[in-house]
């Protein structure tokens, strides 16, 4: 379940009554759109509904047989938010714009590149600022997935910017390399792998450009300075030499 300070109320009048419950607004939208496909205890507050969320009251049994056709919550919920109202007060419009604006900034950061300087990452700070001078505003009703195109469209005339994947390779010395790979491992999808004959481990990964920054700190952190990383075009190819 999610906390009540996340939640938002999806509300519907029927019969004559007014049912109420208490969800996470993406969730939420995304069970207006068909899309949602995870599990609702873990996207509600409350596996309940009411009359009045905010008060607590819940609405007669016999009212949500009459409506519903049934009295399990879990069943009424999803009802309620598809065929009901989603109230949002300002404060959680607010909110629910800042995190997705942060989120939408990282997103960009993590996968973009500036083709003008040898394909390196942009931080964030510029990004913020590029999005500003742009005039570029965050919806805090859409999924940040669905924004993200048209923050780029925005970005372009700004800043030079494209979404690239690099593929490094990476070479962890022996007494680093049975703690470091895990590691290593999650920044991206390993294309492969090799335990040499020293008990050294070298891979080979490829992840969202704007990560390339972040893997070598790592390397650097994971090894005291004593591991290696560097870009490859062959996949094929693992020595880091």
């Amino acid at each position: 379940m999610i906390s009540l300070d996340e939640a938002v109320t999806a509300r519907l009048e029927s019969h004559g009554e007014r049912f109420e419950v208490l969800i996470d607004p993406d969730a939420a939208l995304a069970m207006k759109r068909g899309e949602f496909d995870g599990d609702l205890e873990d996207v509600i507050a409350a596996e309940d509904v009411f009359e009045n969320a905010s008060r607590g009251d819940r609405p007669a049994e016999e009212d949500l047989e009459e409506v519903f056709g049934t009295t399990d919550p879990m069943e009424i919920i999803p009802r309620v938010v598809q065929d009901g109202e989603i109230q949002i007060t300002s404060e959680q419009r607010e909110e629910m714009q800042e995190q997705k604006r942060k989120k939408l900034i990282n997103t960009i950061a993590r996968n973009a590149v500036n083709p003008q300087m040898d394909n390196s990452p942009h931080p964030p700070e510029r990004i913020e600022r590029a999005l500003e001078e742009a005039g570029f505003t965050v919806d805090p009703m859409e999924p940040v997935e669905n924004q993200i195109d048209d923050a780029l469209d925005a970005l372009r005339p700004v800043i030079p910017i494209r979404f690239e994947e690099v593929t490094m390779a990476v070479r962890l010395p022996p007494e680093y390399a049975g703690s470091g790979q895990a590691q290593i491992r999650s920044f991206g999808d390993l294309e492969r792998e090799e335990w040499q004959n020293d008990g050294s481990w070298v891979g080979v990964l490829t992840f969202p450009a704007g990560l390339q920054n972040d893997l070598y700190d790592k390397v650097n952190e994971l090894t005291s300075g004593e591991g290696d990383a560097r870009v490859v075009k062959d996949k094929d190819e693992l020595s880091t030499r």
